[in-house]
C-alpha cells in the first residue's frame, strides 16, 4: 500500500516538474528562433502547461484504463472552478468583469457540451478527438484574432492572455498562468538540456502517477474513474491551483478566471483531443451518471460569474470549497465497486 502512494504522489511531483522544465526550456528556444510571444503563449507553454495532464490520460488509455483517463480531465475542470475560483477568494475578492472573459465562457460551455455529447456516444473515438483537435484550432485562431484587434485599438504589444481572457474595448489585460514564464534558461544548451529533461520526466511520471493511482483504486474499493476525477486529478491542478493564490497574494486576483476558463478549455479540446486520436475511451457509467453534469454545472456557474460580472468574495469562496468537498464524497459513493 505505501509503495502505490509514493508512486502516486511520486508521479504527480515528476510531472509537475517535467512539465515546468520543459515550458522553460522551450520557450527558450523559441525566443532564440525569434518566434513571436504570441505564437509562444497559445502552443509551446500552453501545451506545456497541459502536459502533465496529457501523458496521464494518453498513458491510462494506452494501459486500458479509460477511467482515469477521462477522469482526469473531468475532475480537473471540476477542481478547477470551485477551488481554482474558491481558496483565491477565501484570501482576496475575485472580479470577474472582463467582457472578453464572457465570450471565451460561452466557448468553454459549449465545447463541454460537445464533449459530453460524445461521452453519450461512447466510446470517444478518434473522429470525435479529430472534431475536438478541430475545436481547438477555431478557439487559436479566434485568440489570434482577438489579439490582434486589441494591439490594434491599444496601440502596443499583447499577449496570449488577453486573447483568451482580455477584451478589444478594454485598457486592462489580464495574465493567464502561461503568459509570462519566469526563469527561462539563457543558455542554449541549458535549455535543450531542460527539454530533455522534460521529455524524459513527463511519460515517467505518468506511469508511475497511473500505476499507483489504479493500485490504490483497488485497494479503496473503488473504479479507476473515481480516483481519476479526485487524486490525480486534484494533482494535476494543483499548477493552477498555487498560481491562483500567489496571484491573490500579490493582488492580482483576476488571474483565478483565466487561469480556470483558458485550463478548462485545453483539457476538453488538447488532451481528451490528442488522447481519444490515439486510442478509443470507453466512458465509465459513474462518470455518465454524476461527474459530467458537475463539469457542465462548473462551467455555467464561470459563464454566470463573467456575463453577471460577479465578484467573488470570501462567503462565497466557502460555497465553492464546500461545493468541492461535497463532490468528492459524492464521487467516491458513486464510484464503490461491490
Amino acid at each position: 500500500m505505501l509503495i502505490d502512494y509514493v508512486s502516486l504522489i511520486g508521479g504527480l511531483v515528476v510531472l509537475i516538474v517535467a512539465g515546468d522544465v520543459l515550458v522553460r526550456g522551450a520557450v527558450s528556444i523559441a525566443e532564440r528562433l525569434g518566434i513571436p510571444a504570441l505564437v509562444i503563449g497559445l502552443t509551446i507553454v500552453a501545451f506545456g502547461t497541459s502536459a502533465p495532464e496529457l501523458f496521464i490520460s494518453l498513458g491510462a488509455a494506452i494501459d486500458g484504463l479509460p477511467g482515469i483517463a477521462i477522469g482526469n480531465v473531468v475532475g480537473s475542470n471540476v477542481a478547477n472552478v470551485l477551488l481554482v475560483l474558491g481558496m483565491p477568494a477565501l484570501i482576496a475578492s475575485t472580479s470577474c468583469r472582463e467582457k472578453g472573459a464572457t465570450r471565451n465562457s460561452i466557448f468553454m460551455v459549449v465545447i463541454t457540451l460537445v464533449f459530453i455529447g460524445m461521452c453519450f456516444h461512447s466510446p470517444i473515438g478518434r473522429l470525435d478527438g479529430a472534431i475536438l483537435l478541430m475545436l481547438l484550432g477555431v478557439f487559436f485562431w479566434e485568440s489570434v484574432r482577438a489579439t490582434r484587434n486589441h494591439r490594434a485599438a491599444n496601440g502596443h504589444g499583447s499577449t496570449a492572455a488577453t486573447a483568451i481572457n482580455g477584451d478589444d474595448e478594454d485598457d486592462a489585460e489580464v495574465d493567464l498562468p502561461f503568459d509570462e514564464v519566469d526563469g527561462v534558461p539563457e543558455n542554449p544548451a541549458l535549455a535543450i538540456m531542460f527539454i530533455a529533461l522534460g521529455l524524459i520526466g513527463l511519460p515517467l511520471g505518468a506511469h508511475f502517477t497511473v500505476e499507483g493511482a489504479s493500485a490504490l483504486a483497488r485497494s479503496w474499493g473503488v473504479s479507476d474513474a473515481v480516483i481519476g476525477l479526485t487524486v490525480v486529478a486534484l494533482g494535476t491542478s494543483l499548477p493552477e491551483l498555487v498560481t491562483s493564490l500567489v496571484a491573490a497574494v500579490r493582488g492580482h486576483t483576476a488571474v483565478a478566471l483565466g487561469n480556470v476558463i483558458g485550463s478548462n478549455i485545453f483539457n476538453i479540446l488538447a488532451i481528451m483531443g490528442v488522447t481519444a486520436a490515439f486510442v478509443p475511451l470507453a466512458v465509465p457509467q459513474e462518470v455518465l451518471k454524476l461527474d459530467l453534469w458537475v463539469m457542465l454545472t462548473s462551467a455555467l456557474l464561470v459563464l454566470a460569474f463573467s456575463a453577471f460580472h460577479v465578484t467573488i468574495r470570501k462567503p462565497s469562496g466557502v460555497i465553492l470549497c464546500a461545493l468541492y468537498g461535497l463532490y468528492i464524497f459524492a464521487a467516491f459513493q458513486f464510484g464503490k465497486i461491490g
